[in-house]
């Protein structure tokens, strides 16, 4: 079963659309944003539609398409209707939301699974799966006091199997996986289930956020301040589509609700999630989910508190253990998992600073720009930005190459800056310089996004050394399974993708 159809289904009536924060309209009309970036180009009904969609919730067929298109593109996100504001999908909402079970897979954590099934509540029926925990008795009383279902498994198979075994004991329309480690707000199924108004919706996730025993900075280790800001399960505050390729290429399952017509679409309940993957089972269930037409969204309205590590050699190993499902999620989808996309101008620009050859580097940023005007003068849309533009890819090239080169190659990176070299010490200090930027620039970037409680200097070294673990889980799942997909970069030569004009939704 797959939701694609040969004729797009709009976002259904009552539903808004919250225009992307990089989503900007053009001297013509045309929008220009998403991931990756396009151009969207509007018919004077198209434009109407959009006036429609800018005034308030979808009403007309044709907003309805145009909805569909922008929020798929991720020019737009959807903004689920209130209870008030249509009837029918207020209807839709409320089955949705009634109409949940919950999923915990646990090994051991008698505590924190105490703490997520008091969080989690008794609204909703609970089926507590324990993957061979070594105090089986403990895990049931806590169960038990909190009316919960336990299904006991002797063995540890992996919260894979754990998640299935719980699936085959569930008939509700709506499924919420939620790790042991989690403890969710108030209400968290309802505020995501309401995406599933739209019939098209398999799958939402909240934002996975740190949680800390103390509240003060003050009373927290460095390891958890750096968490908070940069938790490898946080994929950040702002709503997004999710498929590969995109600002947010997955989900993680710790907080989880999922269609159930979605789940089947992938077979039978022992067949969910990928019993051989130990790590990134989740990531590999969201893509499959993607292949078949569903469509995945990312709330962050919603937070979920995850206990995580709060040792710096606790989050250095996590991070390692993520690193090494990257070669088996390469063998399953290998369109999907390059850990850099390059395009020829700007790559070539950052390799000329690197080589110290500014004039070279400044022409290349110059072919960039010509590249990107060209490409949208050709479809006819106005080249608003151009120069913005080209100097914008260089940038991202350039924090995208150091962040690649300090994850796959810092050995190599940390030799080459204490080579000697170059023909005098004035271009000596360019190239080093120039490398050095490399490694410092993507973690110092990141530290004036985050505004982490942590000074400048540790937030480097922590990032650094962060990026370095995960690299070395790449390597050794590579070496493991034979393979350099995971850390092969990808070329694409299209600058930026140019949408024939949108009236109705259709291609």
């Amino acid at each position: 079963m797959t939701v694609t159809t040969s004729t797009p289904v709009g976002l259904p009536r009552g539903f808004g659309v919250e225009f992307d924060a990089d989503t900007r309209e053009l001297s013509d009309g045309s929008l220009f944003g998403g991931s990756p970036a396009r151009v969207l180009r509007l018919t004077p009904s198209g434009a109407a539609a959009l006036g429609e969609l800018r005034a308030g919730p979808v009403r007309s067929a044709a907003a309805s398409a145009l909805a569909r298109r922008l929020t798929d593109a991720g020019l737009a996100h959807p903004v689920p209707p209130g209870h008030a504001s249509s009837p029918d999908l207020a209807r839709a909402g409320h089955a949705a939301t009634s109409a949940v079970s919950v999923v915990i897979p646990v090994r051991d954590r008698v505590v924190m699974l105490d703490r997520c099934l008091s969080a989690a509540g008794r609204r909703h029926p609970v089926v507590v799966v324990d993957d061979g925990s070594a105090d089986p008795a403990a895990i049931a009383a806590v169960a038990t006091r909190h009316q919960a279902r336990v299904l006991r498994r002797d063995t540890s198979g992996g919260p894979a199997l754990a998640r299935n075994t719980g699936l085959t004991e569930v008939a509700t329309d709506i499924v919420a996986f939620l790790d042991s480690d989690c403890a969710p707000p108030p209400g968290w199924t309802d505020d995501l289930a309401a995406h599933f108004a739209d019939p098209l919706v398999g799958a939402v996730a909240p934002r996975i956020v740190s949680a800390s025993p103390a509240s003060s900075a003050a009373l927290r280790s460095a390891a958890a301040r750096y968490a908070a800001a940069c938790g490898s399960l946080d994929l950040g505050d702002r709503r997004a589509p999710v498929r590969p390729g995109s600002r947010v290429s997955y989900v993680p399952s710790a907080a989880l609700i999922v269609r159930r017509s979605a789940l089947d679409s992938l077979g039978a309940g022992h067949d969910v999630f990928d019993t051989t993957l130990r790590y990134g089972e989740d990531v590999d269930l969201i893509w499959r989910l993607v292949s078949r037409g569903w469509r995945i969204r990312y709330e962050p309205a919603v937070c979920v508190p995850h206990e995580g590590p709060d040792t710096w050699a606790g989050l250095l190993e996590r991070r390692f253990r993520y690193g090494t499902s990257a070669a088996p999620l390469a063998r399953r989808h290998p369109d999907s998992i390059a850990p850099l996309v390059l395009h020829p101008w700007p790559a070539i620009a950052v390799a000329a600073v690197l080589g110290g050859r500014p004039v070279a580097a400044a022409a290349s940023t110059a072919a960039a720009w010509l590249d990107i005007t060209g490409a949208v003068r050709r479809a006819g849309v106005p080249a608003d930005g151009g120069p913005a533009a080209a100097l914008t890819a260089v940038q991202q090239t350039w924090l995208g190459i150091g962040r690649y080169a300090t994850q796959f190659a810092a050995p190599a990176l940390a030799l080459a800056l204490a080579r000697p070299g170059g023909a005098s010490p004035r271009r000596r200090l360019r190239r080093r310089a120039a490398l050095a930027s490399l490694l410092l620039g993507p973690a110092l970037s990141d530290y004036a996004r985050r505004r982490p409680e942590l000074d400048p200097v540790r937030f480097t070294i922590a990032r650094i050394a962060d990026d370095v673990s995960y690299g070395a889980g790449v390597w050794a799942s590579c070496l493991r399974e034979r393979t350099v997909l995971p850390v092969r970069p990808a070329i694409s030569r299209r600058p930026v993708r140019i949408n024939r004009p949108a009236s109705n939704g259709k291609d």
